[in-house]
């Protein structure tokens, strides 16, 4: 068997690096330094000066540890000696600067020899990717229609619980409404996650984005002195017809993403076209619902004839670019047969 070692220093700990007369050692860490310890001292107790604070490192040896172990393994046995870090919460790696080992990571299959050293680090307080989305998605689809009912205290007591007389506001709602309802419904029963959780600081700073922006454009659309668009129908029709193309689009590419990951499974595949038109994007780009996603926002945009539409559009724009330049570097990197004329987000230029 082999013998796993963890070394738990704090919230972010060093390594204690071990020798073992039966095996290869895994010892848990995450400083640039290590610990250096006995061959036998399981039990040992050292200090180390870790951001100017005196620290104090405990190193633990797990008994029957087999070499077909996987990291997910050594994280629950980590686990039941440090329960403040479950194992959602802990990143483990062969490198303090290198890329968190998977969970099915198999410990006899990794490039350490006949000692291992794992350098662990906190992720911090996790909660799951459902209840993210759950939050972020449900919000400012109430915030949304607080504005467009006008209730009290936001435009003045004469204005309250009155209602536009200009069609595009109503449509917008019923566009905004049904945006958010499908990501709430595809989070529920479409999307499947690799990772099954989050830090949960991400929380907080993605429902100040998409309250935020809700909150800013419902303000504008559903107000008293809101004027409609320049050219009147055609834009407004124009507007629509781009809107529902790309939800459709967008909804197309994610069932697609579906069928492609067996549930349960984290397995990656390279994404092609089904008989559904809207999937043929893929030809072209890597992350088309990011695309069509994108194209929704520049028709409500459009509709609406909202700066704050605009500039919501334009950042999520910016971010959705940058997602997918990192998934299609991946993609490439773990393909060797990736199709050579896809771009990322938008065919021919980006």
């Amino acid at each position: 068997s082999i013998a796993a070692v963890a070394s738990a220093v704090g919230t972010l700990c060093r390594a204690a690096q071990l020798g073992s007369s039966s095996g290869a050692v895994a010892a848990l860490g995450g400083s640039h330094e290590a610990l250096r310890g006995g061959d036998s001292g399981c039990k040992d107790k050292g200090e180390a000066v870790f951001l100017g604070q005196e620290l104090t490192s405990l190193r633990l040896c797990f008994p029957q540890v087999e070499p077909h172990a996987t990291i997910a393994e050594i994280k629950n046995l980590f686990t039941k000696t440090h329960p403040q870090w479950y194992p959602a919460r802990q990143s483990l790696r062969l490198d303090p600067k290198g890329k968190s080992l998977k969970d099915e990571d198999v410990l006899q299959k990794l490039p350490v020899g006949t000692t291992a050293t794992l350098y662990f680090r906190d992720l911090g307080a996790q909660i799951s990717w459902v209840t993210v989305f759950l939050t972020e998605y449900a919000g400012p689809l109430f915030i949304y229609l607080l504005f467009y009912f006008r209730v009290p205290f936001i435009y003045g007591h004469k204005y309250d619980f009155t209602s536009s007389r200009h069609t595009v506001v109503h449509l917008a709602c019923i566009c905004h409404s049904f945006h958010y309802v499908k990501r709430l419904l595809e989070t529920l029963f479409v999307h499947r996650f690799s990772h099954g959780t989050m830090p949960l600081r991400n929380i907080f700073k993605n429902c100040t984005y998409y309250w935020g922006f809700a909150a800013w454009m419902a303000y504008y659309i559903n107000h008293p002195l809101y004027t409609p668009p320049t050219y009147g129908a055609q834009q407004v029709k124009l507007a629509l017809a781009i809107f529902v193309i790309c939800q459709l689009g967008n909804f197309s590419i994610h069932m697609a993403l579906r069928d492609l990951r067996p549930a349960g499974s984290k397995t990656r595949k390279i994404p092609y076209p089904t008989k559904n038109p809207f999937t043929w994007l893929f030809l072209l780009v890597s992350c088309p619902n990011y695309t069509y996603e994108v194209g929704s926002w520049i028709g409500f945009a459009i509709m609406t004839q909202c700066l704050p539409v605009a500039l919501f559009s334009l950042v999520g724009f910016t971010q959705m670019t940058i997602w997918a330049k990192g998934k299609h570097r991946s993609y490439l990197k773990e393909f060797r047969d990736y199709p050579p004329l896809r771009m990322p987000i938008i065919p021919f230029l980006l």
